[in-house]
Protein backbone atom coordinates (compact mmCIF):
# COMPACT_ATOMS: atom_id res chain seq x y z
CA UNK A 1 0.00 0.00 0.00
CA UNK A 2 1.51 3.69 -0.62
CA UNK A 3 3.07 5.62 1.91
CA UNK A 4 1.75 9.02 2.04
CA UNK A 5 3.92 11.80 3.80
CA UNK A 6 4.04 15.55 4.07
CA UNK A 7 5.81 15.67 0.44
CA UNK A 8 1.92 14.52 -0.87
CA UNK A 9 0.85 17.86 0.65
CA UNK A 10 3.73 19.72 -0.77
CA UNK A 11 3.42 18.32 -4.27
CA UNK A 12 0.16 20.52 -5.20
CA UNK A 13 1.77 23.48 -3.91
CA UNK A 14 5.09 23.35 -5.90
CA UNK A 15 2.89 21.88 -9.41
CA UNK A 16 0.77 25.49 -8.26
CA UNK A 17 -2.74 24.01 -7.87
CA UNK A 18 -2.88 24.83 -3.98
CA UNK A 19 -5.84 27.74 -4.81
CA UNK A 20 -5.34 28.82 -0.35
CA UNK A 21 -8.09 27.65 0.83
CA UNK A 22 -7.11 26.30 3.78
CA UNK A 23 -8.67 23.30 4.41
CA UNK A 24 -5.50 21.00 4.97
CA UNK A 25 -5.03 23.23 8.28
CA UNK A 26 -8.72 23.13 8.97
CA UNK A 27 -9.22 19.47 9.49
CA UNK A 28 -5.69 18.95 11.35
CA UNK A 29 -4.31 21.09 14.21
CA UNK A 30 -3.00 24.47 13.70
CA UNK A 31 0.45 23.15 14.99
CA UNK A 32 1.21 21.09 11.75
CA UNK A 33 -0.35 23.35 9.11
CA UNK A 34 -0.44 26.75 9.20
CA UNK A 35 -1.66 29.24 6.17
CA UNK A 36 0.77 31.55 5.77
CA UNK A 37 1.49 34.22 2.99
CA UNK A 38 4.42 32.92 1.37
CA UNK A 39 7.63 34.71 -0.33
CA UNK A 40 5.90 34.67 -3.82
CA UNK A 41 2.67 36.00 -2.68
CA UNK A 42 0.25 33.40 -2.47
CA UNK A 43 -1.53 32.01 0.17
CA UNK A 44 0.02 27.90 1.00
CA UNK A 45 0.34 25.56 3.65
CA UNK A 46 3.24 25.53 5.66
CA UNK A 47 4.27 22.73 7.54
CA UNK A 48 4.62 22.89 11.05
CA UNK A 49 4.36 19.85 12.90
CA UNK A 50 4.42 15.98 12.34
CA UNK A 51 1.49 14.76 10.21
CA UNK A 52 0.63 11.09 10.23
CA UNK A 53 -0.49 9.16 7.09
CA UNK A 54 -4.10 9.24 7.69
CA UNK A 55 -4.07 12.91 8.19
CA UNK A 56 -2.45 13.16 4.80
CA UNK A 57 -4.98 10.73 3.11
CA UNK A 58 -7.74 12.89 4.88
CA UNK A 59 -6.27 15.81 3.18
CA UNK A 60 -5.88 14.35 -0.22
CA UNK A 61 -9.18 13.36 -0.29
CA UNK A 62 -11.06 16.78 1.21
CA UNK A 63 -8.67 19.15 -1.12
CA UNK A 64 -10.59 20.38 -3.94
CA UNK A 65 -6.89 19.94 -6.37
CA UNK A 66 -7.50 16.61 -5.86
CA UNK A 67 -11.22 15.71 -5.85
CA UNK A 68 -14.25 17.54 -7.37
CA UNK A 69 -17.33 16.49 -8.21
CA UNK A 70 -20.83 17.29 -8.93
CA UNK A 71 -24.15 17.80 -6.53
CA UNK A 72 -24.29 15.06 -4.18
CA UNK A 73 -26.67 12.18 -5.59
CA UNK A 74 -29.18 12.76 -2.40
CA UNK A 75 -29.89 16.36 -4.02
CA UNK A 76 -30.88 15.16 -7.30
CA UNK A 77 -34.18 14.43 -7.75
CA UNK A 78 -36.83 14.53 -10.56
CA UNK A 79 -37.57 17.86 -10.74
CA UNK A 80 -33.51 18.21 -11.38
CA UNK A 81 -32.35 19.54 -15.02
CA UNK A 82 -29.17 18.89 -16.13
CA UNK A 83 -27.30 20.98 -19.21
CA UNK A 84 -24.07 19.63 -20.59
CA UNK A 85 -22.12 22.60 -19.44
CA UNK A 86 -24.13 23.96 -16.84
CA UNK A 87 -25.08 20.76 -15.12
CA UNK A 88 -27.37 20.24 -12.77
CA UNK A 89 -30.19 22.69 -11.75
CA UNK A 90 -34.07 23.11 -10.66
CA UNK A 91 -34.25 26.62 -12.47
CA UNK A 92 -32.31 30.10 -13.86
CA UNK A 93 -33.97 33.33 -12.31
CA UNK A 94 -33.24 36.98 -12.39
CA UNK A 95 -32.77 38.67 -9.46
CA UNK A 96 -31.29 40.97 -7.28
CA UNK A 97 -31.52 42.50 -3.41
CA UNK A 98 -34.52 44.24 -2.57
CA UNK A 99 -32.58 46.63 -0.70
CA UNK A 100 -31.04 49.51 -2.67
CA UNK A 101 -28.24 50.13 -0.31
CA UNK A 102 -27.25 46.24 -0.57
CA UNK A 103 -27.97 46.58 -4.30
CA UNK A 104 -25.55 49.16 -5.29
CA UNK A 105 -22.96 48.23 -2.51
CA UNK A 106 -23.02 44.30 -3.77
CA UNK A 107 -20.64 43.24 -6.83
CA UNK A 108 -23.78 42.69 -8.75
CA UNK A 109 -26.92 42.83 -7.35
CA UNK A 110 -26.09 41.80 -3.94
CA UNK A 111 -28.69 39.07 -3.99
CA UNK A 112 -25.73 37.07 -2.28
CA UNK A 113 -25.97 39.63 0.19
CA UNK A 114 -29.66 39.92 0.65
CA UNK A 115 -29.76 36.21 1.43
CA UNK A 116 -27.33 35.54 4.55
CA UNK A 117 -29.25 38.89 5.89
CA UNK A 118 -32.83 36.52 5.15
CA UNK A 119 -31.20 33.52 6.63
CA UNK A 120 -29.51 34.93 10.20
CA UNK A 121 -33.27 37.38 10.39
CA UNK A 122 -35.29 34.63 9.69
CA UNK A 123 -33.45 32.79 12.10
CA UNK A 124 -32.64 29.80 9.68
CA UNK A 125 -28.34 29.99 10.73
CA UNK A 126 -26.73 30.71 13.33
CA UNK A 127 -24.01 32.24 10.95
CA UNK A 128 -22.61 32.88 7.65
CA UNK A 129 -19.23 31.56 7.15
CA UNK A 130 -18.52 33.79 4.24
CA UNK A 131 -15.29 36.33 3.24
CA UNK A 132 -14.15 40.02 4.04
CA UNK A 133 -11.32 42.24 2.96
CA UNK A 134 -8.45 41.47 4.80
CA UNK A 135 -7.07 43.15 8.03
CA UNK A 136 -3.51 43.10 7.33
CA UNK A 137 -3.29 43.02 3.48
CA UNK A 138 -6.45 44.65 1.76
CA UNK A 139 -5.79 42.78 -1.24
CA UNK A 140 -6.35 39.64 0.12
CA UNK A 141 -9.65 38.41 2.10
CA UNK A 142 -10.28 36.53 5.41
CA UNK A 143 -12.55 33.89 6.57
CA UNK A 144 -15.78 36.21 8.10
CA UNK A 145 -18.56 35.43 10.81
CA UNK A 146 -21.37 37.03 10.20
CA UNK A 147 -24.00 36.52 13.10
CA UNK A 148 -26.51 39.78 12.13
CA UNK A 149 -27.04 42.22 9.29
CA UNK A 150 -24.31 44.78 9.94
CA UNK A 151 -21.68 41.62 9.83
CA UNK A 152 -23.02 40.79 6.45
CA UNK A 153 -22.78 44.22 4.95
CA UNK A 154 -18.91 44.89 6.13
CA UNK A 155 -18.31 42.57 3.93
CA UNK A 156 -19.78 43.13 0.99
CA UNK A 157 -18.35 42.93 -2.71
CA UNK A 158 -16.33 40.48 -4.62
CA UNK A 159 -12.96 39.42 -3.11
CA UNK A 160 -10.41 38.60 -6.06
CA UNK A 161 -7.54 37.83 -3.79
CA UNK A 162 -6.35 34.86 -1.90
CA UNK A 163 -8.96 34.03 0.94
CA UNK A 164 -7.96 31.06 3.54
CA UNK A 165 -11.72 30.45 4.02
CA UNK A 166 -11.64 27.10 6.14
CA UNK A 167 -8.84 27.54 7.92
CA UNK A 168 -10.43 26.31 11.03
CA UNK A 169 -13.41 24.83 10.13
CA UNK A 170 -12.66 21.61 12.66
CA UNK A 171 -13.30 24.37 15.09
CA UNK A 172 -16.59 26.00 13.32
CA UNK A 173 -18.05 22.68 13.24
CA UNK A 174 -17.09 21.65 16.80
CA UNK A 175 -19.46 25.08 17.63
CA UNK A 176 -22.49 22.89 16.42
CA UNK A 177 -24.33 25.92 15.62
CA UNK A 178 -26.46 26.00 11.94
CA UNK A 179 -24.66 27.58 9.41
CA UNK A 180 -24.21 29.22 5.70
CA UNK A 181 -21.69 29.18 3.80
CA UNK A 182 -21.20 31.84 0.87
CA UNK A 183 -17.42 31.05 -0.97
CA UNK A 184 -15.89 30.32 -4.21
CA UNK A 185 -16.79 27.20 -6.13
CA UNK A 186 -13.60 25.27 -4.83
CA UNK A 187 -14.39 26.57 -0.96
CA UNK A 188 -17.75 24.73 -1.22
CA UNK A 189 -15.79 21.85 -3.46
CA UNK A 190 -13.74 21.51 -0.33
CA UNK A 191 -16.68 21.66 1.98
CA UNK A 192 -18.78 18.95 0.01
CA UNK A 193 -15.56 16.68 0.39
CA UNK A 194 -15.29 16.82 4.05
CA UNK A 195 -18.56 15.92 4.23
CA UNK A 196 -17.73 12.20 3.11
CA UNK A 197 -15.50 12.03 6.22
CA UNK A 198 -16.70 14.77 8.69
CA UNK A 199 -20.84 13.78 9.25
CA UNK A 200 -21.72 17.05 11.31
CA UNK A 201 -21.08 19.54 7.87
CA UNK A 202 -24.15 18.20 6.22
CA UNK A 203 -26.13 18.31 9.84
CA UNK A 204 -25.05 21.93 10.48
CA UNK A 205 -24.38 23.05 6.91
CA UNK A 206 -27.90 24.46 5.95
CA UNK A 207 -26.71 26.03 2.85
CA UNK A 208 -24.68 26.07 0.20
CA UNK A 209 -24.13 29.75 -1.77
CA UNK A 210 -21.58 30.96 -4.35
CA UNK A 211 -20.82 32.80 -7.54
CA UNK A 212 -19.60 32.28 -10.75
CA UNK A 213 -15.82 32.48 -10.46
CA UNK A 214 -13.06 33.95 -13.28
CA UNK A 215 -10.90 33.15 -10.96
CA UNK A 216 -8.97 35.54 -8.79
CA UNK A 217 -6.32 37.79 -9.91
CA UNK A 218 -2.62 36.24 -8.82
CA UNK A 219 -0.89 38.73 -6.65
CA UNK A 220 1.99 39.32 -8.75
CA UNK A 221 -0.71 40.81 -11.42
CA UNK A 222 -2.82 42.97 -8.29
CA UNK A 223 1.47 44.48 -7.72
CA UNK A 224 2.36 44.92 -11.13
CA UNK A 225 -1.34 46.80 -11.52
CA UNK A 226 -0.61 49.07 -8.31
CA UNK A 227 3.15 49.87 -9.87
CA UNK A 228 1.68 50.87 -13.13
CA UNK A 229 -0.32 53.82 -11.68
CA UNK A 230 2.65 54.35 -8.72
CA UNK A 231 0.27 52.81 -6.21
CA UNK A 232 2.65 51.48 -3.47
CA UNK A 233 1.77 48.31 -2.33
CA UNK A 234 2.71 48.82 1.24
CA UNK A 235 1.22 51.76 2.02
CA UNK A 236 -2.72 50.19 0.53
CA UNK A 237 -5.07 50.32 3.20
CA UNK A 238 -8.53 49.51 1.79
CA UNK A 239 -9.32 47.93 -1.63
CA UNK A 240 -12.37 47.43 -3.32
CA UNK A 241 -12.29 45.02 -6.53
CA UNK A 242 -15.49 46.17 -7.23
CA UNK A 243 -19.29 47.40 -5.82
CA UNK A 244 -20.99 50.62 -5.99
CA UNK A 245 -22.28 49.82 -9.11
CA UNK A 246 -22.97 47.45 -11.79
CA UNK A 247 -19.28 46.16 -11.57
CA UNK A 248 -18.41 49.81 -10.23
CA UNK A 249 -15.01 51.10 -9.65
CA UNK A 250 -11.78 48.97 -8.58
CA UNK A 251 -11.39 51.38 -5.41
CA UNK A 252 -8.02 52.13 -3.54
CA UNK A 253 -6.64 54.35 -0.30
CA UNK A 254 -3.72 54.48 0.43
CA UNK A 255 -2.21 55.63 4.01
CA UNK A 256 -1.55 58.73 3.41
CA UNK A 257 -5.51 59.52 2.85
CA UNK A 258 -5.60 59.46 -1.37
CA UNK A 259 -7.98 57.55 -2.77
CA UNK A 260 -7.80 55.98 -6.49
CA UNK A 261 -10.67 54.86 -8.78
CA UNK A 262 -10.47 52.82 -12.12
CA UNK A 263 -12.85 51.17 -14.31
CA UNK A 264 -13.39 47.46 -14.05
CA UNK A 265 -11.62 47.36 -17.67
CA UNK A 266 -8.53 49.70 -16.14
CA UNK A 267 -8.12 46.48 -13.76
CA UNK A 268 -9.27 43.84 -15.65
CA UNK A 269 -8.11 45.06 -19.10
CA UNK A 270 -9.86 45.40 -22.59
CA UNK A 271 -11.45 42.12 -23.60
CA UNK A 272 -9.71 40.82 -20.64
CA UNK A 273 -5.96 41.22 -21.45
CA UNK A 274 -4.72 41.81 -18.28
CA UNK A 275 -7.00 39.05 -17.12
CA UNK A 276 -4.32 37.31 -15.16
CA UNK A 277 -4.83 33.84 -13.65
CA UNK A 278 -3.14 31.27 -10.87
CA UNK A 279 -2.52 28.12 -12.40
CA UNK A 280 -5.11 26.33 -10.54
CA UNK A 281 -7.50 28.66 -11.91
CA UNK A 282 -6.73 28.31 -15.41
CA UNK A 283 -7.57 24.26 -15.06
CA UNK A 284 -10.55 24.67 -13.15
CA UNK A 285 -13.04 22.15 -14.39
CA UNK A 286 -15.92 23.63 -11.81
CA UNK A 287 -15.84 27.62 -12.08
CA UNK A 288 -19.48 27.30 -11.76
CA UNK A 289 -20.59 26.21 -8.61
CA UNK A 290 -21.49 22.82 -9.46
CA UNK A 291 -22.21 21.58 -5.54
CA UNK A 292 -23.97 24.85 -4.85
CA UNK A 293 -27.92 25.31 -3.73
CA UNK A 294 -27.33 28.40 -5.61
CA UNK A 295 -25.30 29.99 -7.80
CA UNK A 296 -25.13 33.48 -8.35
CA UNK A 297 -23.57 35.26 -11.45
CA UNK A 298 -23.42 38.21 -13.83
CA UNK A 299 -26.39 38.86 -16.21
CA UNK A 300 -23.74 40.64 -19.31
CA UNK A 301 -24.84 39.75 -22.63
CA UNK A 302 -21.30 38.76 -24.29
CA UNK A 303 -19.61 37.97 -20.89
CA UNK A 304 -18.66 41.90 -19.84
CA UNK A 305 -20.51 44.75 -18.55
CA UNK A 306 -21.56 47.80 -20.58
CA UNK A 307 -18.90 50.56 -20.58
CA UNK A 308 -21.45 53.41 -20.30
CA UNK A 309 -23.80 51.56 -17.46
CA UNK A 310 -21.23 50.81 -14.96
CA UNK A 311 -23.03 53.10 -12.21
CA UNK A 312 -26.64 51.75 -12.92
CA UNK A 313 -28.11 49.58 -10.26
CA UNK A 314 -27.07 45.95 -10.52
CA UNK A 315 -28.79 42.50 -10.99
CA UNK A 316 -27.86 39.12 -10.40
CA UNK A 317 -28.78 35.90 -12.49
CA UNK A 318 -29.21 32.95 -10.32
CA UNK A 319 -28.91 29.32 -11.00
CA UNK A 320 -31.20 27.20 -8.46
CA UNK A 321 -29.09 23.86 -7.97
CA UNK A 322 -31.33 22.68 -5.72
CA UNK A 323 -34.66 22.31 -3.96
CA UNK A 324 -33.28 24.14 -1.04
CA UNK A 325 -31.93 26.55 -2.75
CA UNK A 326 -35.36 26.93 -4.76
CA UNK A 327 -36.97 26.90 -1.37
CA UNK A 328 -34.74 30.00 -0.22
CA UNK A 329 -35.06 31.88 -2.69
CA UNK A 330 -39.03 31.80 -2.77
CA UNK A 331 -39.03 32.22 1.36
CA UNK A 332 -36.66 35.64 0.73
CA UNK A 333 -38.68 36.80 -2.42
CA UNK A 334 -41.91 36.32 -0.17
CA UNK A 335 -40.38 38.12 2.84
CA UNK A 336 -39.74 40.83 0.75
CA UNK A 337 -35.55 40.62 0.90
CA UNK A 338 -34.79 39.93 -2.92
CA UNK A 339 -36.77 41.03 -6.14
CA UNK A 340 -37.44 37.57 -8.34
CA UNK A 341 -38.23 37.33 -11.72
CA UNK A 342 -39.82 34.24 -13.87
CA UNK A 343 -37.91 31.64 -14.66
CA UNK A 344 -35.46 32.05 -17.86
CA UNK A 345 -33.79 29.33 -19.98
CA UNK A 346 -30.10 27.80 -19.17
CA UNK A 347 -28.80 29.13 -22.69
CA UNK A 348 -28.83 32.05 -20.98
CA UNK A 349 -26.04 31.51 -19.68
CA UNK A 350 -23.83 30.72 -22.74
CA UNK A 351 -24.64 34.60 -23.46
CA UNK A 352 -23.56 35.87 -20.19
CA UNK A 353 -20.61 33.63 -19.42
CA UNK A 354 -18.95 33.07 -22.66
CA UNK A 355 -15.74 32.44 -20.54
CA UNK A 356 -17.29 29.96 -18.48
CA UNK A 357 -18.50 27.58 -21.49
CA UNK A 358 -14.81 28.12 -23.21
CA UNK A 359 -13.11 26.51 -19.47
CA UNK A 360 -15.23 23.50 -19.92
CA UNK A 361 -14.40 22.64 -23.59
CA UNK A 362 -11.09 22.93 -22.82
CA UNK A 363 -10.43 21.24 -18.97
CA UNK A 364 -10.28 17.85 -19.99
CA UNK A 365 -7.64 18.81 -23.15
CA UNK A 366 -5.29 20.72 -20.81
CA UNK A 367 -5.54 17.80 -18.04
CA UNK A 368 -3.91 15.78 -20.47
CA UNK A 369 -1.14 18.19 -21.08
CA UNK A 370 -0.47 18.32 -17.45
CA UNK A 371 -0.12 14.76 -17.21
CA UNK A 372 2.01 14.58 -20.48
CA UNK A 373 4.22 16.56 -18.15
CA UNK A 374 3.85 14.19 -15.24
CA UNK A 375 1.64 16.91 -13.33
CA UNK A 376 -0.87 15.69 -11.08
CA UNK A 377 -4.41 16.40 -12.04
CA UNK A 378 -7.32 16.41 -10.33
CA UNK A 379 -9.92 13.46 -9.96
CA UNK A 380 -13.65 14.85 -11.37
CA UNK A 381 -16.84 12.77 -10.83
CA UNK A 382 -20.19 13.78 -12.81
CA UNK A 383 -18.25 17.05 -14.23
CA UNK A 384 -18.78 15.84 -17.86
CA UNK A 385 -15.38 17.37 -19.04
CA UNK A 386 -14.22 14.29 -20.67
CA UNK A 387 -17.36 14.06 -22.83
CA UNK A 388 -17.49 18.00 -23.47
CA UNK A 389 -13.98 17.98 -24.61
CA UNK A 390 -14.86 15.02 -27.08
CA UNK A 391 -17.52 17.39 -28.64
CA UNK A 392 -14.47 19.48 -29.76
CA UNK A 393 -12.32 19.35 -33.03
CA UNK A 394 -8.94 17.36 -32.63
CA UNK A 395 -7.18 20.42 -34.15
CA UNK A 396 -9.00 22.57 -30.70
CA UNK A 397 -7.95 19.64 -28.37
CA UNK A 398 -4.68 19.41 -29.49
CA UNK A 399 -3.89 23.00 -29.22
CA UNK A 400 -5.59 22.65 -25.24
CA UNK A 401 -3.07 20.00 -24.76
CA UNK A 402 -0.15 21.32 -26.40
CA UNK A 403 -0.49 24.73 -24.71
CA UNK A 404 -0.66 23.21 -21.01
CA UNK A 405 2.30 21.17 -21.63
CA UNK A 406 4.21 24.04 -22.94
CA UNK A 407 3.51 26.11 -20.01
CA UNK A 408 4.43 23.04 -17.52
CA UNK A 409 8.18 22.97 -19.62
CA UNK A 410 7.99 27.13 -19.28
CA UNK A 411 7.88 26.69 -16.10
CA UNK A 412 4.93 28.58 -15.26
CA UNK A 413 3.13 25.58 -13.57
CA UNK A 414 5.20 25.34 -10.57
CA UNK A 415 5.54 27.18 -7.34
CA UNK A 416 8.46 27.57 -4.77
CA UNK A 417 7.42 26.07 -1.45
CA UNK A 418 8.30 28.09 1.72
Amino acid sequence: MKQYNSEDIYKIVEQSQCIGCGICQGIVADEKIQMKKASNGYLQPIITGDIKQQEVIDILNVCPSRQLTTLPARLINESTQTDKIWGHYQSVKHCCAADEEQRYKGSSGGILTALAIYLLESNTVDFILHAKPSSSDPTFGEQQLSFNREDVLQSVGSRYGPTSMLENINALLDRGERFAIIGKPCDLSALRNLALIDKRVDELVKYWLTLVCGGFMPPEGTTQFLNEHLIKEDEVSKFRYRGHGFPGPTHVETSDGKTHDFSYYDFWGEDYKRWTLPHRCKICPDSIGEVADIVAADPWPGGGPNKDKIDERGNNVAIVRTVSGAELLDAAFKAGFIELEEETSIDVMNDYQPHQVARKYSSWARFQGLIDQGHHVPETHGLRTEELSNEMSEEFNDAQRKGMSDRVKQGKAKQPRD
